[in-house]
């Protein structure tokens, strides 16, 4: 992990460095692309022998592999993991219903904010019919993915919920069988997206594609995307620490942990106090040491950047807008304009967020935080708006609309006003 100055003699060094950060999300899925769309292609014209071949190539997925998971392996699963960690499940699955169930948009109809009488407008509120949820399944089983993305998309009323992970562990399955999963796949990779997207002849498509994964998942994301809904572009992990006063130690733990996620993890402090810098550097080095994955990726991409003053490091940290982000003090909130998620204080670690707290954990990587936050139950409905007219308030701003069509030059849109309004005024219309 390197230490650099955005002032002085490495200032030029210090902003080539931010803004190769900041196009990091486009850089890296282009080194994947040649391959993922072979992948893609191969999918939509090959459908499940295409699949079978890249499970058992790719996934490790053996010639009698069964890609559909059934629901009795999930059972099983479910009563072979310990009852310390099946209580913790559970605990993580009710704070992230609880918190879905917040953020729930509401149906409404009301008058226009003119007022007029005979006029409502409003929103409906409908499921999407149906999602895939990919789960990761390299390095680390992730069942906290599977929570994270399941249990929105039940609380939205999705009627069908696809899961994907290549090799899913026991810990996987037995959040499978705690969520409800009636449809599971042994399928990974950008050949995952390609089943959800396109449909083969045995798994049918989806309306959207949800979930975090590597660069080749969040490449294939990114090309079916003119055809299939997806969240966000959810790749290799993100932290970004903002901190004037924070322990050093409490911080390089928050960076190594979300470094031994991916080697293209992006690990940063953002600071004005030089001493925290030097020593949050050697804290990383030492905690680092012989976890592999982390170790790679603190030297790889973990900087430490330190600012002439607090404005400068606060400007920086929303300019990297970075998936997770901590802060010394709620205070800190106020400035906060570009994050995937926000950690405050020295006792809420990344972690926490990643598992149990209730907020998603499937949050927008590649500074995709300067146009939105992590999934969320909106990312599973369909927000539809309403008009409703009467004869009165058709009578009352008919007449405007036409003024505004005609100065538009679209007579028929003008026309279909003024025929309606003929109605009215003919008595003919109810």
């Amino acid at each position: 992990m390197k230490l650099v100055k955005t002032f002085g003699p490495s200032a030029k060094m210090a902003e080539s460095l931010i803004a190769e950060l900041e196009q990091r999300g486009a850089a890296n899925t282009a080194k994947v692309e040649t391959i993922v769309r072979t992948i893609l292609a191969d999918v939509r014209q090959g459908g499940d022998a295409a699949i079978s071949e890249y499970a058992g190539r790719l996934d490790g997925l053996g010639v009698d592999g069964v890609l559909r998971v059934s629901r009795e392996e999930m059972k099983a699963a479910w009563e072979e993991t310990s009852m310390e960690l099946r209580e913790a499940m559970e605990v993580a699955k009710a704070n992230i219903r609880g918190f879905a169930e917040l953020q729930k948009p509401v149906e409404w109809m009301k008058k226009p904010a003119s007022g007029t009488k005979g006029v409502k407008t409003g929103q409906i509120v409908r499921a999407l019919g149906s999602v895939g949820c990919y789960v990761p399944g390299g390095r680390y089983p992730l069942p906290s993915t599977l929570l994270m993305t399941v249990t929105p998309a039940q609380v939205a009323g999705v009627q069908r919920i696809v899961v994907c992970s290549p090799r899913p562990a026991r810990e996987t399955l037995a959040a499978a069988w705690l969520a409800g999963v009636t449809e599971f796949y042994r399928v990974g990779g950008a050949q995952a997206i390609a089943m959800l997207a396109f449909g083969t002849e045995t798994v049918g498509r989806v309306d959207k594609i949800v979930g975090p994964g590597n660069l080749y998942v969040t490449a294939a994301k990114a090309m079916v995307s003119s055809e299939c809904g997806i969240d966000m572009p959810a790749g290799p992990t993100e932290i970004l620490v903002a901190s004037e006063t924070g322990d050093a130690a409490g911080i390089a733990a928050d960076l190594v942990a979300q470094a031994e996620h991916d080697p293209e993890t992006l690990a940063v402090l953002v600071t004005t106090n030089e001493a925290l810098g030097h020593d949050v550097v050697a804290e990383t080095k030492r905690q680092a040491k012989g976890n592999e994955i982390a170790e790679e990726s603190l030297v790889a991409r973990g900087c430490v950047f330190v600012t002439e003053t607090v404005a400068e490091a606060r400007d920086l940290t929303n300019r990297l807008a970075a998936e997770h982000l901590s802060v010394d003090s709620a205070d800190d909130l106020e400035w906060v304009q570009s994050a995937g998620s926000v950690f405050v204080g020295a006792y809420a670690p990344q972690s926490m967020g990643d598992y149990i707290s209730g907020p998603n954990h499937v949050l927008p990587t590649g500074r995709n935080g300067r146009v939105r936050g992590g999934l969320s139950v909106s990312d599973f409905v369909k927000v539809i708006t309403v008009q409703e007219y009467t004869r009165e308030g058709l009578a009352e701003l008919g007449p405007k609309a036409i003024l505004l069509a005609e100065a538009e030059g679209l007579v028929g849109h003008a026309a279909s006003v003024r025929v309606k309004l003929d109605g009215v005024a003919n008595g003919e219309m109810r």
